[in-house]
């Protein structure tokens, strides 16, 4: 019995697919629609990229779409990708084929005809999967039983497979995190920690871009518990060695009850240590952006708040020192206590006044500090050092007042500190 995603793939029936797909497929040539959007089509999950393979070469290709008015841009033409913008969206179309050198890191290809070689370089059986412009799913490599059982396989030798690139090891926990059920395919599982130390020749770009994936699953918990038992976990993230991933399920429960969106730096957060020299190490190891690792840095400077912490304390915390620092510390918090409050009455109060604390510091806006150097000056102060300390002084005298002292009073209290 044939299956097909027609009917389940809106996407399917856009009038530019279907011209792209047709004039890829005249005089003798084929096209079909590749990988990721037929799994997930497959699995009612959301397509966000569409890919086409097809048996035109890339200048072909390119001849082809121009010819039809669409806009091709050789974005990988070396490996035979050229990316047609058609009605505005873009299709990544691919000419098949198959490889012919490998080194762990990159592949030289050749281009072909032939779908089942073309399926057999693939990492896994469920991105190995092609659909006619009808919706016909061709499945030459058992990807469709696979998906069924959401069992995560590589095609062929598993070892052969990763030692054509290294991150398809990472790859494996990755898309098992998003598609797998139950244990990983043990062969899989086995040759990922056989060849781990093969990660060591991949970029950190490419590392963190996996693990950021990885991360952003709906519940990747079960996949870092693997990632762990298999060795490839501290390979990747040494800094989680001795901590633990304990508190990811926790923290992907509370973001599920509290519609929480799925935050990969948060979860990190919940597998490292707050230590703010180590997490500089992360940062620069992984080459995060500077964006992630400020992020990193302020969570690992904010100070622990107390369940019982008053609004008034954390405005203070708060203004001294990074918002999102804190709201990641509360979040972390907040869903540790709900962990434990399964089994102790004592962290449902904490969770309490973790939620009171969170919920104020999410909506928290940062007060103006009411005087400048100028205002002082025009007190008679001479610029220097006097000047800046006594602004400092009456700042964390208006800190400690709640932010109440009005400027008026605050300008009293600069003329009698300046006054000789």
């Amino acid at each position: 019995m044939s299956v097909s995603i027609a009917g389940r793939a809106d996407w399917l029936d856009d009038k530019h697919l279907q011209r792209l797909l047709a004039i890829l497929s005249e005089g003798g040539e084929a096209a079909r629609v590749a990988g990721g959007a037929v799994r997930n089509a497959l699995m009612g999950q959301t397509v966000a990229d569409i890919d086409i393979a097809t048996t035109c070469l890339p200048s072909e290709t390119i001849r082809r779409a121009e010819a039809e008015g669409f806009k091709p841009v050789p974005t990988g033409i070396e490996h035979g990708t050229i990316t047609v913008v058609a009605g505005g969206k873009p299709y990544e179309v691919t000419t098949l084929r198959a490889d012919i050198e490998t080194d762990g890191r990159r592949a030289k290809v050749s281009f072909g005809r032939d779908w089942k070689a073309d399926a057999e370089r693939r990492d896994f059986t469920i991105n190995a999967l092609y659909a006619e412009a009808d919706g016909t799913v061709i499945d030459l490599v058992g990807g469709i039983a696979d998906i069924e059982a959401r069992r995560l396989r590589f095609i062929g030798d598993a070892e052969a497979r990763i030692a054509e690139d290294y991150l398809r090891i990472l790859r494996f926990f990755r898309f098992f995190a998003w598609y797998g059920e139950g244990r990983p395919d043990a062969e899989g599982l086995k040759a990922c920690a056989r060849l781990k130390d093969g990660l060591a020749q991949l970029s950190a770009e490419r590392v963190w871009s996996e693990l950021k994936k990885l991360l952003s699953a709906p519940d990747p918990s079960r996949a870092l518990l693997w990632m762990r038992q298999a060795g490839v976990l501290t390979r990747v993230l040494p800094e989680s060695e001795k901590w633990g991933i304990d508190a990811v399920h926790g923290l992907t429960r509370t973001g599920l009850d509290l519609d929480w969106p799925a935050d990969p730096m948060l979860r990190l957060e919940a597998m490292v240590p707050p230590d703010a020299a180590r997490m500089q190490t992360l940062a620069q190891r992984l080459k995060f952006s500077t964006a992630e690792a400020d992020r990193l840095r302020h969570w690992a400077l904010a100070t622990v708040i107390e369940p019982k912490t008053t609004e008034g304390e954390l405005a203070k915390k708060l203004y001294r020192g990074d918002r999102q620092g804190f709201v990641d510390r509360l979040r972390l918090s907040l869903a540790g206590a709900r962990a434990r409050a399964v089994e102790d009455n004592d962290a449902l109060l904490e969770a309490g006044g973790f939620s009171r604390l969170l919920a104020y510091a999410v909506k928290w806006q940062k007060p103006e500090f009411p005087l400048k150097g100028s205002d002082l000056t025009a007190l008679g102060a001479s610029p220097g050092p006097k000047l800046g300390a006594t602004l400092k002084n009456l700042e964390a005298e208006w800190i400690e007042s709640g932010f109440a002292t009005k400027r008026d009073a605050l300008l009293e209290r600069a003329a009698q500190a300046l006054i000789p």
